[in-house]
């Protein structure tokens, strides 16, 4: 039990960041990161400013919003807030899937190249025997 833990609450955000770090170096990459904090940014100041919450609670509406969890702690209750809440799902739930998507993608191929270079070392270590 405590393996798992440690794999989801260290391994799993560890990788994540490495993935993200790295794909960096990649322009679209790169655009598609500042389109999703733009997002979660335009929401948070959103809704701390029509809805009147603090910006970690509008933030965290927003994440949990886009991330498609929505836990139901928090909701709009103004009319300009549900209207907006109403397009900003359907703009903003591609810009997650599609960012996610390109996390998962770089996390893949890191570590079919990591298996690749020990691959490798490890046939160039035998033929040293």
């Amino acid at each position: 039990m405590l393996i798992l833990l440690v794999i989801v609450g260290v391994a799993i955000p560890v990788r994540f960041m490495r993935a993200v770090r790295r794909s960096l170096r990649d322009p679209e990459f790169r655009a598609l990161f500042v389109l999703v904090v733009l997002t979660l940014a335009t929401g948070t100041f959103f809704y701390a400013w029509i809805e009147g919450w603090s910006l970690l609670d509008a933030f965290y509406f927003s994440a949990i919003t886009l991330t498609t969890v929505g836990y139901g702690d928090l909701a709009p209750v103004t009319a300009e807030g549900k209207l907006f809440t109403v397009f900003y799902i359907f703009a903003g739930i591609g810009i997650i899937v599609s960012f996610v998507d390109a996390v998962a993608r770089a996390s893949v191929k890191q570590r079919a190249e990591a298996r690749r270079l020990r691959g490798r070392r490890e046939v160039s270590g035998s033929e040293d025997d």
